[in-house]
């Protein structure tokens, strides 16, 4: 779809960056708009004539787009919202957004490699009057003679996914369905990271690596220690610290994986999407607490 326009690209995390690396490889006229990890790139740049890339939730930096105004409702260009961790958590504006892309490993809890697409009329429009000069492998072909290919939207398989996969998907729609939808998603999810941001409030050592309180994530929550004991530290010793923070609790089997992702700044990660009990977010803030005072305790006494 990409080549007909100019390009506006927002990145402020890893994955929002990969974007941009393809734009360059595709040798695409584009304008990136970045920002580093905490902060959110500067929407209001999007050009109502560009088609427009982003990230709505980037769960690197724990950072997501918070509304959907910045985008022209008489915009000429597309937009592809890179959605992956953000579909079933967080609202999404289906007018503004072209192409939606997400993964039902993330919210639902399915199993990974499964990539989803959702394609507006535009889109749609965009792919049956543009033609790439580039060459396409055939899993990347959305058209055939000219015209979209349906049959993919059909249940089609380019390449064929695992069925018992697919049944797992339509188990957790099935139960999204009887807690109650999406509105209940949404709720989980809010709820988990909720509890985090009342911990942060009481915790004078932690706090959210989004900076601005609006654009926090609530499915990938991003934690930075903020104590000056760790912060005067090198940012070696820090990134060490960090590590052995979520490796205390995963030998406790508290949490697993909870480091901050390996591009990231030093820190924590914890997924709070709509398959985790607020209770258990609860349950874990304590054994986070008890990591942090185990490894300051150790700092203290090689200091002495």
């Amino acid at each position: 779809m990409l080549g007909a326009r100019p390009v506006d690209i927002f990145a402020w995390e890893s994955f929002g960056e990969e974007w941009v690396t393809d734009a360059k490889q595709l040798k695409l006229d584009a304008t990136v708009h970045s920002a580093g990890y905490g902060s959110l790139a500067k929407l209001e740049l999007a050009r109502r004539e560009a088609d427009i890339i982003f990230t709505q939730n980037g769960t690197t930096s724990g950072v997501r787009v918070p509304n959907f105004d910045w985008i022209a409702a008489d915009r000429e260009g597309i937009t592809i919202n890179d959605a992956t961790s953000a579909v079933f958590a967080q609202p999404i504006d289906w007018a503004k957004c072209d192409v939606t892309t997400f993964s039902w490993q993330k919210v639902l809890g399915g199993e990974a490699a499964h990539g989803m697409m959702i394609l507006s009329p535009r889109a749609i429009a965009r792919l049956e009057s543009y033609t790439p000069d580039r060459p396409l492998p055939k899993i990347f072909r959305l058209t055939k003679k000219g015209k979209v290919d349906l049959e993919i939207f059909e249940g089609s398989t380019i390449n064929t996914p695992s069925l018992l996969a697919t049944e797992d998907y339509l188990d957790a729609l099935k139960w999204a369905e009887s807690i109650g939808g999406l509105a209940a998603l949404h709720a989980r999810a809010d709820a988990n990271t909720n509890v985090f941001a009342d911990w942060a409030v009481r915790t004078p050592w932690i706090d959210f690596l989004a900076v601005d309180p609006a654009t926090r994530s609530n499915t990938s929550v991003c934690l930075k220690v903020v104590d000056p004991r760790v912060t005067s530290l090198s940012a070696d010793a820090q990134a060490e610290f960090a590590k052995k923070l979520a490796s205390l609790l995963e030998k406790e089997g508290v949490a697993f994986d909870a480091a901050s992702y390996r591009a990231a700044p030093p820190g924590l990660r914890i997924w709070c999407g709509a398959t985790v009990d607020a209770s258990d977010v609860a349950a874990l803030c304590p054994w986070i607490e008890w990591a942090f005072a185990t490894l300051v305790a150790e700092l203290e006494t090689k200091a002495a």
